[in-house]
């Protein structure tokens, strides 16, 4: 059985895994987890994607992910595609291959997204080892 200390980035039914989680169990991972409501707004982030990102909790959360936080996600690739599952009523799981650009040096980057009707949060998983 899969918990959220064993999850890997590509586990199956991962979105399940992630919205039961806590806190400290979303910290346990090892790659970056970046939950946002409908609004866009950041609820969830793991301190693997602290560490990795050089952005604390406290400056992340309750902030909207796609114009504050990630700009440069704010495109066809990312953030379109939540908008379109949202709009569609169809579930997100999609892995693209990417290159993180803000505050820091190009980073390549294997983001997952996730989300799925009736869930609370949709997600963003950053692997950077790849």
């Amino acid at each position: 059985m899969t918990t959220a200390a064993t999850a890997a980035f590509a586990t199956v039914q991962l979105l399940d895994l992630l919205e039961t989680s806590t806190e400290a169990q979303l910290d346990e991972l090892d790659f970056g987890v970046i939950g946002f409501d409908v609004d866009g707004v950041v609820r969830r982030y793991n301190i693997f994607e602290s560490e990795a990102a050089g952005l604390s909790k406290e400056r992340v959360l309750g902030q909207p992910l796609f114009t504050v936080v990630a700009p440069c996600m704010n495109n066809f690739m990312v953030a379109q595609r939540f908008d379109d599952a949202l709009e569609s009523g169809s579930a997100l799981d999609e892995t693209i291959g990417y290159v993180l650009t803000l505050r820091m040096r190009p980073v390549k980057v294997r983001l997952r997204l996730l989300s799925s009707p009736g869930k609370t949060s949709r997600y963003v998983l950053v692997q950077r080892a790849v």
